[in-house]
């Protein structure tokens, strides 16, 4: 039998995890690429070793684990070393989705992807969600989460696909500007919707 594939996607700080937790909790098998992504650079996986060949020791911490800031200040600034890191990372990090995916079962599947629309990944997916909300309140959960200033926060979501081009991708969205309880109510619905398409696929 298919498995119904959900694509969940969303810009930076929208409140993807925040979604999917709501799902788990319901029994929807999650698998959250950014998880499986921390996975494959641990000590000890080739990724990590061929990422210290291409951008040297310096991106490790003392205790040889991958110094993720560091990285990021390396790659945000840079397409061409952004590209290596993915080029480096992404065919683990593919594998082990696939592997993951085929053991999770369920009437349908999560795949929590954050760069989805803009690595032209919607077409993989039997549906896209997107967890949206304003700018404004992106920068703010960015500024309080990560402590980075405007400029660090903004520079984030430019890096990033625009919010009109993930909402043009979306088959159904999840407004995320109000609070857990609102947010609840809207993956009950999407929730039973699944469900259903599930049953008839």
């Amino acid at each position: 039998m298919k498995i119904l594939r959900i694509g969940l996607t969303g810009g930076i700080a929208s409140g993807k995890s925040t979604a999917a937790d709501l799902f788990a909790a319901r029994g929807v098998p999650i698998i959250d690429t950014d998880k499986i992504a921390r996975d494959v650079v641990e000590p000890g996986q080739p990724p990590l070793e061929r990422l210290v060949e291409r951008f040297g020791p310096g991106i490790l911490t003392p205790d040889g684990h991958l110094d993720r800031p560091k990285l990021r200040e390396i790659v945000f600034s840079d397409p061409k070393a952004r590209a290596d890191l993915e080029a480096l990372t992404h065919p683990a990090i593919g594998s082990a989705v696939e592997a993951l995916a085929a053991a999770a079962g369920g009437p349908y599947q999560i795949l929590v992807i954050p760069l989805l629309v803009e690595k032209g990944l919607a077409g993989r997916f039997d549906r896209v969600l997107v967890v949206d909300c304003p700018e404004e309140m992106q920068l703010e959960r960015l500024q309080k989460r990560d402590g980075s200033s405007s400029e660090q926060a903004r520079a984030m979501l430019n890096a990033q696909a625009s919010r009109a081009a993930r909402l043009k991708a979306a088959h159904d969205v999840i407004h995320n500007e109000s609070d857990v309880a609102a947010l609840r109510e809207q993956v009950a619905t999407l929730h039973q919707r699944y469900l259903d398409l599930a049953a008839k696929s």
